[in-house]
């Protein structure tokens, strides 16, 4: 479903520093605009509470996923507040295995084609090329052409509406959000404006 997802909309929300109070008006904006994939890091306020009411509201076909996970304890504890994509900024053996017996989607970080291989071989259903500033375009068709068909690469950070298509270019098939899309302090309404900006130059590249 995680694929089906990213087939529809390419873009993850990541909704870093978002509270409980303001994240349902800020998800329905967000799926309003066409995001089926929505990301709750862990070290915003009161993670769990912001992945249960997300999941308790949106509709089915709109993930509900926890960024920033880095033990294998907190798997279980975004289980239970109904997420369903496991988020990570590295490849802990760890937490992919502990993900993958829960049943969840998995989208570990890797910088390097050795992590790529190595998350991938855990079971890893997407994988998250973080940073993305430091890599490229050129870095993104390089390990494309090496890693097994049909691997889905999501560049994040610094990703913009308008930097999109030399990755599209090069090979990607989505990207994940920070803060050029939500960061603490900006309305629903000024969300649902950058997230209109971001699908509209995504599908115009799609």
């Amino acid at each position: 479903m995680l694929k089906q997802a990213l087939a529809q909309n390419g873009l993850v929300a990541i909704l870093r520093g978002v509270r409980p109070d303001e994240v349902l008006a800020i998800g329905e904006v967000l799926y309003e605009a066409g995001f089926r994939v929505i990301e709750v890091p862990l070290n915003s306020p009161q993670p769990f509470d912001s992945i249960r009411s997300l999941r308790s509201q949106l509709p089915p076909d709109c993930l509900i996923g926890a960024g920033t996970v880095l033990e294998p304890a907190q798997v279980a504890q975004v289980q239970a507040a109904g997420g369903q994509v496991i988020v990570m900024p590295h490849s802990d053996p760890k937490v992919l295995r502990a993900a993958k017996a829960a049943g969840l989607y998995l989208a570990p970080g890797v910088a390097t084609p050795t992590e790529a291989f190595a998350a991938l071989a855990e079971g890893a259903d997407v994988l998250k090329m973080f940073p993305a500033e430091q890599m490229g375009p050129a870095v993104v068709k390089a390990w494309l052409a090496v890693l097994p068909a049909g691997t889905v690469l999501l560049p994040v950070g610094g990703i913009t509406p308008d930097n999109m298509r030399v990755f599209v270019e090069a090979g990607v098939k989505g990207f994940g959000l920070g803060s050029g899309l939500f960061k603490p302090g900006l309305s629903s309404t000024d969300v649902a404006h950058r997230a209109k900006a971001y699908v509209a130059a995504w599908h115009a590249l799609a």
